[in-house]
């Protein structure tokens, strides 16, 4: 089949997570054409851990071109991690775009929480390693001051994909509010931070999320196949991709007060993140790693998180067993329990070492039962903690587990804990910026709670013993 004989106006997601980069083609119905991944690697050599982006950007043209051999490519949407920058030039990257697990020396560290703005204003808590983006903006720009210099453009990590494929430099909130320590969500500005460093002239105008940068580069049009009017969308960080079927185009939470609590998300992968539009800000808490996100609309969303895919996989191993519904009640059963955290990475239980309590684990169905068991006790606290009330909605990796949410409605009663049909969670996010103004066509379907003998009280149990 040739682009002409194809579906017209299919949309591919540059979906690019901690762990995987992937590329989806989707129709103008929203339906899933094509699916391409592979392993996000950091490497090692070099001045300091880094992303591979011309391994990315090689496979991402020759998968493009595949893709364009089976439908009319009307447009590109891309969609990354947060906490990830990159430093260019006219000609491009002046340095490697560092990894945010990487840690600079301790020395660092204390001068740059002598820079940064206070949480007060950016509701950015002080993050380990590079999560606060501020604090590897000012290492680079101390130990490489020849390079930084030659910087033109700060681009967020979505927006330098998109610059590399349009040719556009833009800055857009959600990235930019993501935990950076360079924005004030509630004031929708730059922080204090970017004009103490002197920041704020490399900073590319901002853009919607959903506007259109331009058309492809031509020489990039020739390449893959694309057609030469094929749009480059300016992007959106991953989170809020999976957030955004559930604001509407006004600006307002999909919950509000006349219709009762608001809807908390639950963005899972590698991080779990818990967000309540239409959420108070006045309840975060620096020490136990609570954020306002900003939501492509431009306003702060209360979140908190932890690192959710990876101590899932600490816990369960790189390929964990299936587990059955008797292998939880087990666990219940003889009451062993895991105690965060199995991630340094932030998290309200930061600095703590996870640890296995009660009888032993016989088995690698059990070591999966357990993973599910902590991961959706710590969802059930984030949640608590953030003040949600009303109904969840899991987006993500972890719609795949079939325990999951019906765990987490069993010790949420009263509310309606659903999944929804994108296990991505930022394929329909990435679809709709370049619909924007239509309605997603991902549906969410209520979990059953999972009736398990002591299960609320295991979760009592467990309280008891994190304090």
């Amino acid at each position: 089949m040739t682009a002409g004989e194809g579906t017209h106006d299919a949309v591919i997601v540059l979906d690019i997570g901690k762990t995987n980069v992937k590329l989806v083609l989707i129709d103008a119905q929203g339906q899933q054409l094509a699916e391409r991944r592979k392993a996000n690697t950091v490497l090692r050599s070099g001045p300091y851990p880094h992303h591979d982006t011309d391994a990315i950007w090689e496979w991402m043209l020759e998968t493009i071109a595949r893709f364009a051999t089976i439908a009319t490519v009307g447009a590109i949407v891309p969609v990354t991690h947060g906490a990830t920058a990159a430093l260019v030039d006219e000609h491009g990257l002046v340095l490697p775009v560092l990894d945010y697990e990487y840690e600079p020396p301790a020395q660092q560290r204390a001068q740059y929480l002598t820079q940064r703005a206070p949480y007060a204003s950016t509701y950015s808590p002080a993050l380990p390693a590079g999560l606060n983006l501020g604090r590897q903006l000012a290492w680079l720009a101390a130990v490489f001051p020849a390079d930084f210099a030659r910087t033109r453009h700060i681009l967020m990590y979505p927006q330098y994909w998109a610059w590399r494929l349009s040719g556009v430099a833009a800055g857009e909130v959600t990235s930019l509010g993501c935990h950076t320590d360079l924005w004030q969500p509630a004031r929708q500005q730059y922080s204090a931070l970017v004009e103490r460093m002197g920041w704020h002239t490399l900073m590319p105008p901002l853009f919607n999320a959903w506007d259109t940068l331009g058309p492809v580069l031509p020489a990039l049009a020739q390449r893959t196949g694309l057609p030469a009017h094929c749009r480059i969308v300016c992007g959106i960080h991953d989170s809020n991709a999976s957030l955004l079927r559930h604001l509407n185009v006004t600006g307002d939470a999909a919950g509000d007060a006349a219709a009762g609590p608001a809807t908390a998300v639950l963005s899972t992968g590698t991080w779990v993140i818990a967000a309540l539009p239409g959420g108070a800000l006045d309840g975060l808490r620096e020490e136990a790693d609570m954020l306002a996100n900003c939501s492509a609309l431009g306003q702060p969303v209360p979140c908190i998180r932890f690192m959710g895919g990876r101590e899932f996989a600490a816990l369960a191993g790189a390929e964990p067993a299936a587990c059955g519904v008797a292998d939880l009640q087990q666990l219940i059963d003889q009451g062993t329990f895991a105690l965060p955290a199995f991630a340094d990475a932030g998290g309200p239980f930061s600095g703590r070492t996870g640890s296995v309590i009660g009888p032993p684990l016989p088995g690698d169905t059990e070591r999966t039962a357990l993973a599910t068991l902590y991961c959706a006790l710590m969802s059930d606290y984030c949640l608590t903690q953030l003040g949600a009330q009303g109904d969840v909605v899991v987006e993500g990796s972890f719609t795949n587990n079939p325990h999951f949410a019906p765990l987490l409605a069993a010790l949420r009663p009263g509310a309606t804990v659903s999944t929804t049909d994108d296990a991505s969670g930022t394929t329909c996010g990435g679809w709709m910026l370049a619909h924007w103004g239509e309605p997603p066509t991902a549906t969410a379907r209520p979990a059953t709670p999972l009736p398990l003998r002591g299960w609320p009280a295991y979760r009592d149990r467990w309280l008891d013993l994190l304090r």
